[in-house]
C-alpha cells in the first residue's frame, strides 16, 4: 500500500481519527451485537477504511438516517454511510453505490393493496421515517397519498399500526421483521425504489472522496462488502454491481 496523501489523511481524519456516522435505524447496515457491541456492514467497513488509512475509529450513533444529513455541518462526522438521494447529493459527495436495499410498503394482511403502485391514491396514509431515502423518494413521486412522518424509521412501524394508517414504508428487512411480529400485518412483494446505500463525505472534501470511491470499489471486489453482510445476518442484501452475497 502507498502512503496515503496528507490531504486525504486532513480531510478524512482530522486530529488523526476518522468518525464515521452509523445509522442503527437501518438494521441491514447496522445492528448492536449480543453485548451491546456496534456491528454490520457499514461498521466493518468504517473499521477497514480506520485500519488503512492507519487511524483512529471513532463511531458516532444515530437512530435515523435524517439526523446524520442534518448533523452535517456540525463536524460531528467525517464520514457517513447513506442512501444516494439527489437531496443530499447536493452537499455531499457519494461513492458509487456498494449494496442494494428495496424500499416497500407494510400493510394489514386485509388490505386491498397488491401492488405498491396501486397505493398512491387519494385517502391513503403512509407511515415514513422523517428523511430517510424512502421519505425523500416518495416526497418527490407520490401524486395522492399522504406522507406521515415519524422520528425514526422504527417509530414510523409504530405510528402505522397506532393510528391505523394505511400503510409504512420503509427497508424491506425490518418491514419483514414487523410482520413476522405482529400478526395480520404483510409487506408487498414489489418495491417503490431500489435504494443505493454509498459511502459520503461532505462535498467540498474532493480528494478525500475519492479516496472513499477507490477504497469502496476495491471493497466491493474483493468480497469484503458481500463478507460483511453475511457476517452480520443480511445475506439476501444485494452487493452493488454484483449478486446477493448468500
Amino acid at each position: 500500500m502507498q502512503a496515503i496523501p496528507a490531504a486525504v489523511l486532513e480531510e478524512l481524519a482530522p486530529q488523526g481519527a476518522l468518525r464515521a456516522a452509523i445509522n442503527f435505524g437501518n438494521p441491514v447496515l447496522a445492528q448492536r451485537g449480543p453485548g451491546g457491541e456496534p456491528q454490520g456492514v457499514s461498521v466493518s467497513l468504517a473499521a477497514a477504511l480506520a485500519g488503512e488509512l492507519g487511524v483512529a475509529l471513532e463511531l458516532v450513533p444515530y437512530d435515523a438516517a435524517g439526523k446524520v444529513f442534518a448533523d452535517l455541518d456540525s463536524g460531528a462526522w467525517t464520514l457517513a454511510f447513506m442512501a444516494i438521494e439527489p437531496v443530499r447529493a447536493e452537499q455531499l459527495a457519494f461513492s458509487e453505490p456498494y449494496a442494494i436495499i428495496e424500499g416497500t410498503y407494510l400493510v394489514a394482511e386485509a388490505a386491498p393493496y397488491r401492488q405498491v403502485a396501486e397505493l398512491d391514491r387519494p385517502g391513503v396514509r403512509i407511515a415514513v421515517g422523517k428523511g430517510a431515502a424512502y421519505d425523500l423518494f416518495l416526497s418527490r413521486t407520490l401524486q395522492q397519498a399522504q406522507l406521515v412522518r415519524a422520528g425514526t424509521s422504527a417509530e414510523a412501524i409504530g405510528l402505522f399500526l397506532e393510528q391505523g394508517l394505511e400503510a409504512a414504508a420503509g427497508v424491506r428487512q425490518p418491514l419483514m421483521a414487523a410482520a413476522a411480529a405482529n400478526p395480520g400485518l404483510r409487506v408487498l412483494a414489489g418495491h417503490f425504489t431500489a435504494i443505493r446505500q454509498a459511502m459520503a463525505v461532505p462535498r467540498r472534501k474532493t480528494q478525500g472522496a475519492a479516496y472513499v470511491n477507490d477504497f469502496i470499489e476495491r471493497c466491493k471486489a474483493d468480497g469484503r462488502v458481500a463478507e460483511a453482510l453475511r457476517r452480520s445476518g443480511q445475506g439476501d442484501v444485494t452487493v452493488a454491481g454484483g449478486k446477493a452475497p448468500g
